[in-house]
């Protein structure tokens, strides 16, 4: 498998257009620069793993960083560059938001957006502007919060972003490792990976950020969920075509991966499979849409933990056509704990919403109880990860496949 001609310029273009527009653009109320905490860090982190072979930084990474380079887990050979360069890709520092009947003006119903809940506080951060930023400092119900997407993964990936009580501010850095963005802290410029959120170059090496839930849903689903929450506004300070998908027929599953140099990728899938991928407990388990699909519920024990997943169609793929908005329908997908009031549920899907066979009760997708006996209550949420089976085989190694 090989990327074809079209995809290839694409990507070309796109990184072009990235090196002569990124710089000349800044937030509104911001100097142009961040702002930088140079005090040390409250706690040494723990133990580095030491990697397997040593290589040099990747070229230019010295000059462009005052990054530890001596520090490190990962073999700096891995470490390829993505084309734009260090804050090529500009993350969002000071986003704006709007109303859920503003957004609507734009947010077609099918469109993809990530949800962050957290709280009373409900957000949505559309993929058509998280495509050209990959990155959101944001702070949800008084929560510091990092906002994720990496599109070469389809990876969209949250974290708290306080380390032993310190906020740190992060970026791109312009360099893939297994194809998979790899971000920096502003604080420390310590390099982190996004796939599974672990610092991999300087002083924070060997230390891992926290996970936040933040599924892909179709944009009609969070409006009818939460009419009062927000939406991330196109109003960023940047001159980008909102709206349109710079890496057009990528998840294609003939295609193969960008800039991907890693592990070979079993051939239990083909690379660029689309999965939910959940890890409890040191348990690892894919679970492909295709299956999700035809299932509509699955209802498994992952790491020990009784685990109900939801599928539904409605949602658009932000990587098929050139309008995000009017990609193929891939539907979307939603990982909760089985567990209410002290028991585990088995839930089914009727053909029209999802059941659970204890107490008769209808759910919707994000986890909420919309009639029956326990009408009003929500299933606890638990992290699961959108990725091309490529990208998270490569962090994960030893995950099982869910067959049915």
């Amino acid at each position: 498998m090989r990327m074809t001609i079209t995809q290839t310029l694409a990507f070309l273009v796109f990184s072009l257009f990235l090196l002569t527009a990124c710089a000349a653009t800044v937030q509104p109320g911001s100097t142009g620069a961040p702002t930088v905490d140079s005090s040390p860090a409250t706690e040494e982190p723990s133990a580095i793993p030491t990697p397997t072979r040593e290589a040099p930084p990747p070229s230019g990474a010295e000059r462009e960083f005052r990054t530890d380079f001596s520090r490190h887990s990962v073999d700096y050979s891995e470490i390829l560059s993505g084309g734009p360069p260090k804050d090529g890709i500009p993350a969002l520092d000071h986003p704006q938001f709007i109303s859920v009947d503003q957004a609507d003006g734009w947010l077609q119903p099918q469109e993809p957006v990530i949800l962050v809940h957290i709280g009373d506080d409900a957000r949505a951060y559309p993929l058509q502007v998280l495509v050209w930023h990959e990155i959101v400092n944001d702070v949800v119900d008084g929560v510091p919060v990092l906002v994720t997407f990496c599109p070469l993964c389809n990876t969209a990936i949250a974290f708290e972003r306080t380390l032993d009580g310190r906020v740190l501010d992060f970026a791109t850095t312009g360099r893939l490792r297994y194809s998979n963005l790899i971000m920096y802290d502003r604080q420390t410029e310590t390099w982190w990976q996004q796939a599974n959120g672990e610092a991999i170059a300087g002083e924070w090496t060997g230390t891992n950020l926290d996970f936040l839930p933040a599924p892909i849903i179709a944009w009609r689903e969070f409006k009818a969920s939460f009419p009062d929450g927000k939406a991330l506004s196109t109003d960023t300070g940047y001159s980008r075509a909102y709206g349109q998908n710079p890496y057009v027929g990528y998840d294609d599953i003939d295609s193969s991966p960008f800039l991907y140099r890693g592990p070979e990728t079993p051939d239990s899938l083909r690379p660029m499979t689309r999965i939910l991928a959940l890890e409890v407990h040191g348990d690892a388990v894919a679970f492909t849409y295709s299956v999700l699909e035809e299932l509509r519920v699955v209802n498994e024990t992952i790491g020990g933990e009784d685990v109900v997943i939801f599928w539904q169609p409605g949602t658009a793929s932000a990587l098929d056509s050139s309008g995000i908005a009017f990609g193929r329908d891939v539907g979307s997908t939603n990982a909760f704990s089985r567990r209410v009031e002290g028991r585990s549920l088995t839930f089914a899907f009727d053909g029209s919403t999802f059941v659970d066979d204890q107490t008769g009760s209808r759910w919707d997708i994000l986890g909420a109880a919309i009639g029956g006996k326990l009408a009003g209550q929500r299933l606890s949420p638990i992290v699961a990860i959108n990725h091309f089976w490529f990208s998270w085989v490569a962090f994960q190694p030893g995950t099982r496949v869910y067959q049915p």
